[in-house]
């Protein structure tokens, strides 16, 4: 017997690992991924683990981290560590303004939410950091804007960059790896680093995240 049309094809799922330091947050996001048919999670860790090996062993599409003020590693220390992640990340805090959330934002973080938002609003801003979009709590938003409005009285002038440059340098704001830039420029790995390496010779910078942030400053990358 024959299957229905449609019936053999079906929308890759999101695979979410969640980051948190507390098991019943753990358990608590888990479930929240579990009910949405967009997704489904690929693991849970602590923010004591290693996010990288364990991204490279689960191969999730996004993380949804939880960030508490109390006690345990904080996440912005934790993605200090962990500067070659290339996934989105979603956060969940309990301080919207401080200091770490532009910083985190050039560094993979692609939405940050209040820990009082909805599991609905949790599940729609998932939804668009996949769909490659950037989500911010209005206070975030005013936390970032004012780091860039700061940030360009500090920084010499820029080396002009090639047209293929800015594209790569567009690729690394959105998190994608060396893979993933090739494939969609239709060039080697190789010529990524190398354009990488003329990025970070360019624009003086130490790290795929300093580059972005140097970019974002400049007004070469719109987040």
């Amino acid at each position: 017997m024959e299957s229905a049309p449609g019936n053999n094809f079906r929308a890759a799922l999101i695979r979410v690992l969640i980051v948190a330091d507390s098991a019943v947050v753990r358990a608590g996001l888990d479930s929240l991924v579990s009910s949405s048919q967009s997704f489904v999670v690929a693991g849970s860790v602590s923010t004591t683990e290693d996010l990288a090996g364990q991204i490279a062993e689960r191969q999730p599409d996004l993380v949804l981290a939880d960030w508490s003020n109390s006690g345990g590693r904080s996440l912005p220390a934790f993605l200090d560590v962990e500067s070659e992640i290339t996934i989105p990340i979603v956060v969940v805090a309990d301080d919207l303004e401080t200091e770490w959330v532009p910083e985190r934002l050039r560094a993979g973080v692609r939405a940050v939410l209040p820990r009082e938002a909805e599991p609905a609003q949790i599940l729609s801003a998932m939804e668009s950091v996949a769909s490659g979009l950037v989500v911010l709590h209005p206070l975030s938003l005013a936390q970032m804007l004012a780091a860039l409005r700061a940030g360009p009285h500090a920084l010499p002038s820029l080396q002009p960059l090639t047209e293929r440059e800015l594209e790569v340098l567009e690729m690394l704001a959105q998190g994608l790896g060396n893979k993933a830039i090739a494939w969609k420029l239709g060039i080697s790995e190789h010529t990524v680093k190398y354009h990488v390496a003329s990025l970070f010779d360019k624009l003086n910078a130490g790290s795929r995240a300093e580059a972005v942030a140097i970019g974002i400053r400049h007004g070469l990358v719109m987040m």
